[in-house]
């Protein structure tokens, strides 16, 4: 066993338990020990590695519930490993993976294959989803029951919306029997049709076909329905505009078991950044109008939405530098989730807690993994942040394979210092870098 560690001085922010105080924080055995500002009453323990962080914001490591890979299949993109060392930099310290690989990761033994391999190179908790249907090609249901006895964390069509509303409500059922995560981006194929960014006037002025916001709403709603019928956990992975988020409030209103996650670029941009023709902007759903992106701010605030997920996409430069209409849809997200929804807080837009929710006991919940809180007993994943830290966000902080992000250049308030995952360090920036 590693020694104990002891995070002195620290802020501590933990939504999980409603703390918000100076205090410390005392690891063993990779394990939270005490957290707050009683936790040294009874003194360091012998032989402790001490961390003074004055001045330091501690909260528990994020969970991000939305991270496409490259491997199997793809590696050129994205590793396990290389998506790891992108997590730790970015204090995300679990990460949820799409089953969008080639191959598909539809069936156990795929499924062990990204644990195993996640255990023996991920610097970060590595968490799998599996696809609803084998292949995604929305026609045979996968071993739902076999693959929660794997260890699936929920399941998915990734990038892919399922249209046959009879399976859909096949695959809800039998989600519920087996207590598991329904979890799904909703965007209608048929009304999305060739559109590449948001139906507007801008998408006219760019000579670009457009996507309308019911390309997204239509099936949000229809699902919303088929998850009351059958009282499955419904999750909405990704939404974008005000009238998704209403909706997603009125089921819950009416006791639907329904949540909802918005990607971190919906929260910080809008279709205006697409400017021209820049491809790293070109994402799924688009960017939207900037009523919309303020709608979901109001939602994520008020908690109609439940979690902010980075939504990490990796393309490579050929899958990129194309012209806008041919470009492959993504953004990577890694590094630049906790900075980015910062962007909130030093607005005054969304309580500095409710943001940490959102990325960490919010989706842990989801999830139903112990961890997002640093509640004594629970893994010790901590992130340490310096919430004022001013930095411009360039190639050299990006750790993924992908540099395809929509933040390049960015500036950004407040920067991960150091990533903890069971009590051990897997990121320290060193050099201001």
């Amino acid at each position: 066993m590693s020694r104990p560690l002891v995070i002195e001085n620290a802020r501590i922010l933990d939504p999980s338990r409603q703390v918000d105080e100076i205090g410390a924080i005392v690891v063993a055995n990779g394990r939270i020990e005490a957290a707050g500002a009683s936790a040294l009453n009874q003194g360091r323990p012998e032989g402790a590695e001490v961390i003074d962080a004055s001045g330091l914001l501690a909260i528990p490591g994020l969970v991000d519930a939305r991270v496409f890979m490259g491997e199997p299949g793809g590696e050129h993109r994205e590793t396990i490993r290389s998506a790891g060392e992108a997590a730790a930099a970015g204090g995300v310290t679990s990460i949820l993976t799409m089953p969008d690989t080639d191959p598909v990761i539809d069936d156990v033994a795929l499924a062990e294959f990204v644990m195993r391999t996640a255990r023996e190179t991920a610097p970060v908790n590595v968490f799998v989803s599996a696809a609803l249907t084998k292949g995604l090609k929305g026609r045979e249901m996968t071993e739902i029951g076999l693959l929660t006895e794997a260890g699936v964390a929920a399941f998915t069509e990734g990038r892919h919306t399922l249209s046959n509303p009879a399976l859909i409500r096949r695959l809800m059922t039998y989600a519920r029997d087996f207590d598991a995560l329904f979890d799904h981006e909703t965007q209608d194929a048929e009304l999305a049709g060739s559109g590449v960014m948001n139906e507007g006037l801008l998408a006219s002025w760019l000579g670009l076909a457009g996507i309308p916001k019911e390309a997204e709403l239509i099936p949000l709603e229809r699902d919303l329905r088929l998850a009351a019928l059958t009282g499955c956990r419904y999750h909405a992975a990704k939404i974008s505009v005000a009238a998704s988020a209403e909706a997603l409030r009125l089921a819950k209103d009416r006791g639907v078991k329904a949540t909802g996650g918005v990607s971190v670029a919906h929260l910080s941009l809008n279709e205006n950044d697409i400017g021209e023709y820049r491809t790293f902007f070109r994402l799924s759903p688009p960017l939207r109008h900037e009523e919309d992106r303020q709608a979901m701010i109001e939602a994520l605030a008020d908690g109609s939405v439940d979690i902010i997920v980075s939504s990490h996409d990796p393309q490579d430069v050929d899958g990129k530098r194309r012209p806008f209409a041919e470009a492959e849809s993504g953004a990577i997200g890694l590094e630049s989730l906790l900075p980015a929804a910062l962007r909130l807080h030093h607005s005054g837009q969304v309580p500095l807690a409710r943001l940490v929710e959102a990325m960490t006991a919010a989706p842990a919940k989801i999830l139903k993994l112990d961890r997002g809180t640093l509640q004594p007993g629970r893994p010790a994943d901590i992130a340490l942040v310096d919430l004022d830290a001013p930095f411009v966000f360039s190639e050299r902080d990006i750790r993924s394979r992908s540099k395809n992000t929509a933040f390049e250049n960015a500036r950004f308030q407040g920067r991960v210092l150091r990533t903890i995952v069971a009590g051990n360090t897997v990121f320290e920036l060193e050099d201001g870098r």
